[in-house]
């Protein structure tokens, strides 16, 4: 079996990676040693020191899918998922205002209701 990578590179590896832990430096590693940036970053897990990047948004939030922002409103409404599963449709900014609003009122219980106005569809027609 054949070596990829001497101790020398290795330990030059983790010393340059973990200095720096970042994308940039993988990519400079795989530029100086003639590597694909896959195989220095196989090599980087395997020894123990990589971490994966976590995606933000744009306003630095962890990602949401429009689906499981649905799951959470049926779960606040206690309903099934099955039965709003329509609202995946709707733009992802009005969903996430409706689970926060959800969240807000959930929060301040039956105690403080004042400005929240509860239609039904029956009272709507």
């Amino acid at each position: 079996m054949s070596v990829n990578y001497t101790e020398e590179q290795v330990n030059y590896m983790k010393e340059q990676y973990l200095e720096n832990p970042s994308r940039e430096t993988v990519e400079n590693l795989s530029k100086e040693m003639g590597k694909s940036v896959k195989s220095i970053i196989g090599k980087l897990s395997r020894e123990g020191v990589y971490k994966k990047t976590v995606y933000k948004t744009k306003t630095g939030e962890d990602p949401i899918t429009k689906k499981e922002i649905v799951e959470n409103i049926a779960s606040i409404l206690d309903i099934s998922v099955n039965s709003i599963l329509g609202l995946e449709k709707s733009p992802k900014s009005d969903l996430k205002q409706l689970m926060d609003t959800l969240y807000e009122f959930e929060a301040n219980g039956q105690d403080n209701l004042e400005g929240y106005q509860i239609v039904f569809k029956e009272e709507i027609r």
